[in-house]
């Protein structure tokens, strides 16, 4: 973006936080017609600063910075997880966060811009995709250790502190038909059946060129059912009431962020609804469900049951499942619980 161009859109976006002062930059960005990271890089030098470098040596020092929280979202939900940055490994472009808190896989592929960022007293670290859509985000929290922050932005700091590649436009969403395509159902089933592991279950959609909405159209008997999804809210309450740990995945193209354990607070406030712990919040907008399905797929261990969440584009954005640890079997109270809080539709 030219110079003029900067400035014409940091006018624009002072004036809008001026009419809108209680704005997220994701949704300014959406009503503005441009993206996150453009909006942020007007205020370069002011707050704001661009980093540069492998982000994967990044991450890899995030642990330094002790107690943080990361968040990970997408367009229907927010994922806010409190903890340390610890046993961070990479094979390539794809990373693990492993720590008893924070729990992500990460794929760097499409990293394309880092920003350390001070609004309002909060300090953090976001990066954007090669769309300047948010990929991850480090907040630092009461308890991070500031010094070794500012350690970090000063090794990492672009010499040149504008966004020097462009940022592409994101492709239009398209709703997805409800066509089913014509496969080999009983072999597709007799696979699904056979799992192993439930990793393999993308593998199994690639093989036979399904979406998810399609292969749970097509699922072996008993296997994929949907259900009533204002009953999700009956779901949390529920494993509040008898703290039955579960694993809550929200994802985008760039992460997934895991939280595992019991929850507690749950409220609704307006269309979303709340989990809001000490170490853990999400948001999840209600009315973005076009989808809710019980998803049962097999591994050495058993069944395995989640909650799928699928929006009107087809798109797989939030699952839940029972807390497990590959080659265990899931826990009962977690199949219980979805049988008496989840209605079949």
């Amino acid at each position: 973006m030219s110079t003029a161009g900067v400035t014409e859109l940091k006018q624009k976006w002072s004036q809008y936080q001026i009419e809108n002062p209680s704005i997220r930059i994701r949704d300014a960005a959406n009503n503005l017609g441009t993206s996150e990271a453009q909006l942020l890089a007007t205020g370069l030098g002011e707050g704001v600063t661009l980093l540069a470098g492998d982000f994967r040596d990044i991450i890899k020092e995030v642990g330094s910075l002790g107690h943080v929280m990361a968040l990970t979202r997408n367009d229907h939900v927010v994922h806010e997880r409190k903890g340390v940055y610890e046993n961070i490994s990479f094979k390539g472009h794809v990373g693990l966060v492993l720590g008893t808190d924070i729990d992500l896989r990460l794929f760097l592929g499409d990293w394309r811009f880092g920003f350390a960022v001070e609004e309002k007293g909060r300090r953090s670290l976001q990066f954007y995709n090669s769309y300047g859509e948010a990929a991850h985000k480090i907040y630092l929290t009461e308890s991070s250790n500031l010094e070794q922050y500012h350690q970090l932005i000063n090794r990492y700091t672009a010499s040149v502190q504008e966004l020097e590649t462009n940022i592409k436009t994101s492709p239009e969403k398209l709703v997805e038909p409800e066509i089913l395509p014509e496969i080999d159902q009983h072999a597709f089933q007799s696979e699904w059946l056979a799992l192993k592991d439930t990793h393999d279950f993308f593998t199994l959609l690639n093989k036979y060129g399904l979406t998810r909405k399609q292969a749970l159209r097509l699922a072996p008997e008993g296997y994929a059912y949907r259900i009533n999804p204002s009953d999700i809210n009956t779901l949390f309450k529920n494993a509040s009431e008898q703290q039955v740990p579960i694993m809550v995945f929200v994802s985008n193209s760039n992460c997934i962020q895991i939280h595992t354990g019991p929850i507690h607070k749950i409220f609704e406030m307006g269309p979303w609804l709340n989990i809001m712990d000490p170490t853990f919040n999400l948001h999840l907008r209600q009315d973005a469900i076009a989808e809710a399905w019980v998803v049962r797929k097999p591994s050495e261990a058993g069944i395995v049951t989640g909650l799928e969440l699928i929006d009107k584009f087809g798109t797989l954005f939030n699952q839940y499942f029972g807390k497990r640890k590959p080659g265990i079997p899931e826990l009962p109270e977690w199949t219980e619980l979805i049988a008496r809080s989840l209605s079949r539709l």
